[in-house]
């Protein structure tokens, strides 16, 4: 099947083609806009960098959007978000899709993570997710239906050392999917978790960690084989398949199976993995 003839569900599902992203500028919140545009979406993108919403308009529609608005919001502000899905439903009729992708990242020892770097990532991962999803339901559900993928992460399973906020708030993320869908099975509305593990994306521009932590997580984003692209297209994919919880790639399915089944034997994996990333950093020093 083709790239394309992927997301001919998504159509059927939701003929008009009305939807809203957060961090819709770069990352994965662009390829998913990307995506759409190709179909005739109309889209609203939310995002805080003017300059990078400002190309996304014009590719986007040279991409065939059907018609493309642009917020600038930073998703920790409930109010300006609530205004800026409020004027895109109101200008198209209601709002069919949303993807919550805006995000931030915090890597450090928790004794080494001050407070207010607790309360800036809580306030925009978690936080700017519920405000998102309560700005978005009410129109999904005056409609009778729609589809919302909050981005969580691997890391809201995968919970190692040394990101203990990040993945805080990232298991927030799912859990509040989870109850979000819960409540409204009944009405159409369906909520999905996307969890993919590292790919290549801007996450880091901003990302609050010591130097060395910064470094290393570069090398693995660098590293990654997976571009924001493709996992858009499988999220869209996926998602509209009707399954809640997306996680991706492969390997992380894995993980998280192993997570769900075998709790405690994962903390000791993790734990072994830990000790042996740690001999190896003593030993090239020593070297």
């Amino acid at each position: 099947m083709g790239d394309e003839a992927k997301l001919a569900r998504l159509d059927a599902r939701f003929p008009r083609k009305r939807a809203v992203i957060t961090g819709g500028a770069s990352g994965l919140g662009l390829a998913t806009a990307e995506w759409l545009a190709k179909r005739g979406w109309r889209l609203g993108l939310l995002d805080r960098d003017v300059a990078r919403l400002g190309e996304a308009v014009g590719a986007l529609t040279a991409l065939g959007a059907g018609a493309v608005s642009t917020h600038v919001v930073d998703v920790g502000d409930e109010g300006a978000v609530r205004q800026a899905v409020d004027e895109f439903a109101g200008a198209h009729g209601g709002l069919d899709y949303a993807l919550n992708a805006a995000g931030v990242a915090v890597f450090a020892p928790f004794l080494d993570t001050p407070p207010q770097d607790w309360e800036w990532i809580l306030r925009i991962n978690v936080l700017g997710v519920a405000s998102s999803c309560r700005a978005e339901l009410p129109h999904m559900l005056a409609s009778g239906g729609g589809l919302i993928v909050n981005v969580a992460s691997a890391a809201s399973f995968v919970c190692g050392g040394d990101m203990s906020a990040y993945s805080v708030s990232k298991a927030g993320v799912v859990a509040l999917s989870e109850s979000l869908d819960q409540e409204h099975r009944g009405s159409g509305v369906q909520v999905t978790a996307a969890m993919p593990g590292f790919f290549r994306t801007r996450l880091l521009e901003h990302a609050r960690a010591p130097d060395d932590m910064l470094h290393t997580a570069r090398k693995i984003m660098h590293k990654s084989n997976l571009e924001a692209p493709p996992v858009a297209l499988e999220i869209l994919e996926r998602s509209a398949r009707g399954e809640r919880h997306v996680v991706l790639p492969r390997e992380y399915r894995y993980l998280w199976r192993y997570k769900r089944l075998s709790p405690s034997a994962f903390q000791r994996f993790m734990i072994r993995f830990r000790e042996k990333r740690e001999a190896a950093a003593r030993a090239r020093k020593g070297g």
